[in-house]
């Protein structure tokens, strides 16, 4: 009986584990780097106002940015997701640029709307990533 409730509460731990750790998973390796530049900024410095650091992270945040562009589209998607994958691609590669500008000389207005439209854009782009 003893070895019946050890097997299954390691099993359900397994389970939970495996549950966790599939809830963290962002996408291919460059989606994930440029993700742990973005997430502290997203729920830490925007929240704050903290145009500083958010600026001091935009170098970092546009490299691993372009690294997505240069991964280009999955050979997974087909068709009409294959098409607006590729527009979305454009959509965030534009927005880096723009942040990358306006992190040197814009206000921190613009600060704010230009970084939350390359999170917005690389929230869309991990939508459609073929699970």
């Amino acid at each position: 009986m003893k070895i019946l409730r050890l097997s299954t509460a390691f099993l359900l731990l397994f389970a939970f584990s495996a549950v966790a750790a599939s809830q963290h998973h962002t996408g291919p390796k460059v989606y994930e780097e440029f993700h742990d530049v973005l997430h502290p900024l997203e729920h830490e410095a925007l929240p704050k106002k903290d145009y500083r650091r958010i600026r001091s992270q935009t170098a970092e945040l546009v490299k691993r940015g372009k690294a997505i562009v240069k991964s280009g589209t999955p050979e997974a998607l087909v068709s009409d997701k294959r098409t607006e994958f590729v527009a979305e691609m454009k959509t965030f590669d534009a927005a880096l640029n723009k942040l990358k500008a306006v992190a040197r000389r814009g206000s921190n207005t613009k600060l704010a709307t230009s970084y939350s439209a390359v999170h917005d854009s690389f929230e869309k782009l991990l939508q459609m990533l073929p699970r």
